[in-house]
């Protein structure tokens, strides 16, 4: 990707790194973005038939495979190899689906040309449209939860397919670029997992770990036709700046396979502390008399890492809310772990409000969290 600099350790035009973050409008590229995929696919070797079953090892345990293709290089890619490994014995049903998000004139057409190639390569396809009303700001983010709800769905229809998507080594590394600027913790810094959850559906993603050149040089080598979305590269969103940025940070040692290297440690790192923390949140629980109420004896973790306590924390509000994260911004999690502690070290009560829930903490170091119900959220006063 060094071609996107107009010089070495230069940034492109308008895309100062203080702009990365900001939702202010910067110059267009003087290189249009969406043509140079081509080049870099040109260096890039072609994924063949025997790598492609390495990296699809662990779907063959799956019964059937949604692979998400948008059109774009990286799903094409994806569709027309997962299409030749599925032909293999014992191998998982193939589906593909394309969401026409119905924000550019050319959606439709696109993602009938989707529906077209993947009948040439024998997989059953559907469109999903998203037909709510379209937000007038943050609508790739709104895009994005839309996408992963209608296959959710699409996957549910067909009996538990798990769902396959094509995000690349180059997505990880603006992913990660991205959250370290937004001040994320260690799960962000993990970056997106190989496997994950979209409420009952999986999400795969076996190609985590391969560049996207590599991608465009296996659909131009296949003869797979692809398309380019136009904002992909418009610098008014937040991952393409950071993607015209990544030549000048590669400059620096900062390029994606060591982006790449810092997801894989990250994720060994946390999953050790969450299954330390899963634990620890056992043995603090206890048995609570009032149904939709936790009590947990914190005493018992009282000289655990602030980490521990943090995420015994996020674990009991999770659960309380029956959501994978219920406490918001990692900040206000920080500070109301960080108050605990010190009422804990003082043994003093303390009570504070998170994301709905009240935290009342007894001198003894019992919390006991219940919902906040219509009380102002806030810092409310200590109680014994």
């Amino acid at each position: 990707m060094r071609h996107l600099c107009e010089g070495r350790r230069r940034l492109p035009a308008g895309l100062e790194l203080g702009a990365l973050r900001r939702g202010t409008r910067a110059p267009p590229l003087r290189l249009r973005l969406s043509a140079l995929p081509e080049r870099a696919g040109e260096a890039a070797g072609a994924i063949a038939a025997d790598e492609a079953a390495t990296f699809f090892a662990s779907l063959a345990r799956e019964t059937r495979l949604l692979v998400a293709v948008s059109g774009g290089p990286d799903s094409v890619a994806l569709t027309g190899l997962l299409a030749a490994w599925a032909l293999g014995e014992g191998r998982p049903a193939l589906h593909a689906a394309t969401v026409d998000h119905g924000l550019r004139a050319e959606s439709a057409d696109e993602a009938a040309a989707a529906g077209s190639l993947c009948e040439r390569l024998g997989v059953p396809h559907r469109i999903l449209r998203w037909e709510a009303p379209k937000p007038a700001n943050g609508v790739q983010a709104a895009a994005r939860a839309a996408r992963y709800d209608l296959l959710a769905r699409e996957a549910c229809r067909l009996g538990g397919a798990a769902i396959v998507t094509a995000h690349t080594l180059d997505d990880q590394a603006e992913t990660l670029l991205m959250r370290m600027a937004h001040g994320s913790g260690p799960a962000g810094l993990a970056g997106m997992r190989f496997r994950s959850r979209r409420g009952e559906a999986a999400i795969l993603r076996p190609l985590l770990d391969v560049a996207k050149a590599r991608l465009i040089a296996t659909a131009q080598a296949r003869g797979l036709p692809f398309v380019h979305d136009p904002s992909n590269a418009n610098p008014r969103f937040e991952r393409v700046r950071w993607r015209a940025a990544a030549a000048f940070l590669s400059e620096h040692g900062l390029d994606a396979a060591r982006l790449g290297l810092l997801a894989r440690r990250m994720t060994r790192q946390e999953e050790a502390l969450d299954a330390l923390a899963a634990a620890a949140l056992e043995r603090v629980r206890m048995v609570s008399p009032v149904e939709g109420m936790m009590r947990l004896g914190l005493g018992a973790i009282a000289t655990e890492p602030d980490e521990i306590l943090l995420r015994v924390v996020a674990k009991a509000l999770a659960e309380m809310a029956d959501a994978a994260e219920s406490y918001g911004r990692l900040e206000r999690l920080e500070a109301c772990a960080a108050a605990l502690r010190a009422a804990l070290r003082e043994g003093v009560a303390m009570r504070r409000t998170l994301s709905g829930f009240i935290l009342s903490l007894d001198p003894g170091g019992l919390l006991t969290i219940r919902p906040e119900g219509r009380r102002r959220r806030g810092v409310h006063p200590a109680t014994s």
